[in-house]
């Protein structure tokens, strides 16, 4: 929602911004061809920063998009990385948890600073480094990075989870097994995201004219990734949802475990509860959270997963990049 909120408020912004600046082709026209990237930041309300003046409005609007991604995902994931990074310093050690949401934050900086930020100053003009080679390594690191994400963060939960186990208990155990092989799991992870990643290399070029006519294509706007058969580009459409699909079927489950935790908790002092007056509202707030979280998670990756699905049925390459800009607008 906050990325969203942005996204329109720089859009609006841009569009006062072409109205108040002087062009021959007049101001609404000014204001569809034109957009200005400092116009909410610059000073006493002038407009700087020029963008080539032949976007349509089509560009425009993924241009903001990428945009507002960029803005809300690179400082904050920023922040994060330099907080964990100073308290590693002042501590020298990082809580097992503390290690997990610093990987995961490196991995969330790469997803938005590779696509997003890439796909921002293409739109505008600004840059374009999508030739084949580029296509390659930025699709390639994407893919590795997304997925990484995803499985970070189901690495998490499961540490949450076996967190509120027993002392003592097999769980318990295993908890500290996780903590002292953590580095191994990294490791693991990124071995099998790389590998199953690989296809991003074999099949990503740059567009050129006669790409839409090309089969069994997935057009990316700037790049298209390019199968040999219908069969190929199913097989490794599944494999990529089916990486997507077991750690957040995995994730829910542990989530499940924490609200079975905090519903047997809330129920083992209820009759404290009752005795002292106290509404447990704290375990009820947590339980919320929990669900709120995780199914939002869930619903967006759905969205992005559902979305590939469809792209997969495709046999002809689309003429438009919205599919592949709306799943990365849901995933990020």
């Amino acid at each position: 929602i906050f990325q969203f909120l942005i996204f329109l408020y720089l859009y609006v912004s841009s569009l006062k911004c072409g109205k108040s600046s002087q062009s021959s082709w007049g101001p609404n026209t000014f204001a569809r061809h034109c957009i200005y990237l400092v116009t909410s930041f610059s000073i006493g309300g002038h407009c700087s920063l020029v963008v080539s003046p032949y976007l349509d409005h089509k560009e425009v609007v993924r241009g903001m998009l990428y945009l507002s991604l960029t803005v809300v995902g690179v400082p904050g994931n920023t922040a994060v990385i330099v907080a964990f990074l100073l308290a590693l310093y002042q501590e020298h050690q990082l809580l097992p948890a503390d290690a997990i949401v610093l990987h995961l934050a490196c991995a969330n900086l790469l997803v938005v600073s590779v696509r997003c930020l890439l796909e921002t100053m293409a739109t505008f003009r600004l840059v374009n480094i999508f030739g084949d080679t580029g296509c390659q390594g930025v699709i390639f690191v994407y893919r590795t990075s997304r997925s990484l994400s995803i499985w970070l963060t189901f690495v998490l939960s499961a540490y949450q989870c076996l967190s509120i186990a027993t002392p003592g208990s097999r769980w318990a155990s295993i908890r500290v097994l996780v903590a002292r092989y953590l580095a191994v799991i990294f490791l693991t992870l990124w071995v099998i995201n790389t590998s199953m990643s690989s296809a991003a290399i074999a099949f990503s070029l740059g567009s050129r004219n006669d790409s839409v006519n090309m089969q069994h294509s997935i057009n990316v706007q700037f790049c298209y990734v390019r199968f040999p058969t219908m069969q190929s580009k199913q097989v490794n459409g599944a494999v990529q949802v089916g990486r997507d699909v077991v750690p957040m079927g995995m994730m829910t489950l542990a989530s499940l475990v924490i609200l079975l935790f905090l519903y047997r908790y809330s129920q083992q002092v209820k009759g404290l509860r009752s005795s002292s007056g106290a509404s447990g509202g704290a375990e009820q707030r947590a339980a919320k959270a929990v669900v709120a979280l995780v199914t939002l998670y869930v619903v967006l990756y759905g969205v992005d997963n559902g979305l590939w699905v469809y792209t997969l049925t495709v046999r002809k390459t689309m003429n438009s990049s919205l599919i592949s800009d709306l799943r990365i607008f849901f995933s990020s």
